[in-house]
């Protein structure tokens, strides 16, 4: 009887550590009765925080929406810089990153990523008049132009791919600095994506958006919601709610605000192909 009793505890005990195991340190927050955290950086019509410090932009929106078809309404938002994401949801300071996290090869070592949620290219950013005629990365590389982007943007990644060297490539925090970069005359052109750069166009009449059509096609890139790896269960839920949200007259109304138009919906394509394609 003494021996039988020991292998039940021993049996319970670790039952309740292989379902801690699967659960994931997301569900243990849920199921602890905390917030569910969700970090982003301040970037235009893609995540930001509004005028309370409530999440906004579109990417918060669809998290926000398909966690609430799931139930799960307990939100606390988590402002930080956009290279602060992936070190931050790894540090667990937060459970999943949103504002237009492209799903990239290089970031799919360290994050999962939901299915995309939103297909977007690259646009430039010049000066009024566009007089350096610059519409892509080819442009800078070919006239020795300096490049302003985002510390951790795809887009750090999009430049050296094509030879554009440190000499050339300024990185700061995020947009407005890469505007500030413009108007003082240190870099010749911003690339960003599409969507912000559109927006900060409409915002300062002293710079203006590049042709976007000159833009290479392995610019164009999908956007997804960052988990943990140890969340791959819950991710897995997310997903099955997502499925049943993106592209429905419910969400098109709720991103209608920041611009987001049946144009950006991703299609068939998955967070697998991008991890192995982008």
């Amino acid at each position: 009887m003494k021996l039988t009793t020991t292998l039940v505890a021993a049996g319970v005990a670790i039952a309740a550590t292989v379902t801690t195991v699967f659960a994931g340190p997301l569900q243990d927050r849920i199921d602890a009765g905390e917030t569910i955290r969700i970090g982003f950086a301040n970037i235009p019509l893609w995540g930001y925080p509004d005028e309370n410090g409530k999440a906004d932009g579109f990417t918060n929106d669809i998290a926000i929406e398909t966690l609430a078809k799931m139930g799960l309404t307990n939100i606390e938002p988590v402002v930080t810089d956009w290279g602060g994401l992936i070190p931050g949801l790894k540090a667990e300071r937060f459970d999943l990153i949103t504002g237009g996290m492209y799903i990239l090869n290089s970031r799919c070592e360290n994050v999962s990523f939901s299915e995309p949620v939103a297909k977007s290219g690259d646009g430039v950013l010049v000066a009024a008049g566009n007089p350096k005629n610059i519409n892509n990365y080819a442009d800078i590389l070919n006239g020795g132009h300096i490049m302003v982007t985002g510390a951790g943007y795809n887009t750090v990644e999009a430049a050296k791919k094509v030879g554009i060297d440190d000499a050339h490539l300024m990185q700061v925090p995020g947009p407005t600095e890469m505007v500030a970069a413009l108007k003082a005359g240190r870099a010749d052109a911003a690339i960003l994506t599409y969507f912000e750069a559109s927006h900060l166009a409409d915002d300062h009449a002293e710079i203006e958006l590049g042709d976007a059509s000159k833009m290479p096609v392995w610019s164009m890139n999908f956007a997804g919601i960052g988990f943990r790896h140890d969340d791959k269960d819950f991710l897995a839920d997310f997903n099955a709610a997502l499925k049943n949200y993106v592209g429905t007259d419910e969400m098109m109304a709720k991103v209608a605000e920041h611009e987001y138009t049946a144009n950006h919906l991703p299609g068939d394509t998955s967070a697998e192909w991008a991890c192995a394609n982008r």
